[in-house]
This record gives structure tokens, sequence and C-alpha cells, in this order.
């Protein structure tokens, strides 16, 4: 029998996915548990249409993270901070600082958690970081971390 999945099975398969499993395991466990419905030709077309969406979705999205990249490759941020005579932080640069710069130049908005650096900015010079921002499209930048004008 053909079922769609509502909700993700263990050993069976995710939520959407139309398979095959015996009268029996239907009847007795998926149904009644609402964990699957019948797959009839009109609830088969239905979620073609809703992976369809999805599909959509999800090249914008992808799309608009590529953009982003564009936009952001090899580009660097500049961020003035206190520092004492020989250029050592009077505390660290952080993610959110890092991605606060990044929406003040460039009007991209990025999570703080979507940031990564190699280990703490606690000098003044040029830091490599990189910018995750979205599956698989990452973007290497460099952050100028410059002593604040006295």
């Amino acid at each position: 029998m053909k079922v769609i999945l509502l909700k993700d099975v263990k050993g069976q398969g995710k939520r959407d996915d139309i398979i095959n499993v015996s009268d029996g395991y239907a009847r007795n466990f998926l149904f009644p548990q609402k964990l699957a419905v019948e797959a009839t030709a009109g609830a088969t077309k239905e979620i073609t249409k809703k992976r369809a969406a999805e599909d959509a979705r999800e090249a914008e999205r992808r799309a608009e993270a590529n953009a982003k990249a564009v936009l952001l490759k090899d580009k660097g941020i500049t961020l003035q901070v206190k520092c004492g005579e020989k250029g050592r932080l009077y505390g660290a640069v952080t993610t959110a600082e890092i991605a606060e710069q990044l929406k003040a130049q460039y009007g991209v908005t990025v999570d703080k958690k979507k940031i990564e650096i190699a280990e703490q900015i606690k000098q003044v010079g040029d830091v490599r970081v990189s910018v995750w921002l979205y599956s698989g499209i990452t973007v290497p930048m460099v952050v100028h971390v410059v002593p604040m004008e006295k």
C-alpha cells in the first residue's frame, strides 16, 4: 500500500515522503497513530505542489545568499577599538561587533553565530574571518582592527 507520511517515521522515511508499506502496518500502526494517510491521486498531487513550492523558496533563499556573497566577496570591515600603547585591545572583538559593522558598512544582516573567527581578536591588525550565509555558501573576509582616534 502506498502512503504519505505526515511525520518522520524512524526506519521508514521523512515527512511528505511517499512510501510502500504492508497493508497491516499501514492500517494497524501508521493510520491510528496519525503518522500517514493513504496516497490517493489528489493527496499525491498536493504533495507534489508542496514540494515544488518548497523548492522555489529554497532557490530564492539560495539566490539571495549568492547575491550577498558577491557583494561581500574580497571586502573588508573596519573596526575602531580602544587599545593600549602597543596595540593590545582592552577587551576582544566579538562576532556581534563584526555583524553590527557588516550591517552598518554593507547593509547585510548576518547572525552573529554565523561568523567564524579562528582565534580571539585581541590585537590591532588584520584578521581573516569566515561569514556563513547559507548552506554551502561562506565568504572569507578581512577585519581591519584599528585603534580609536583620541
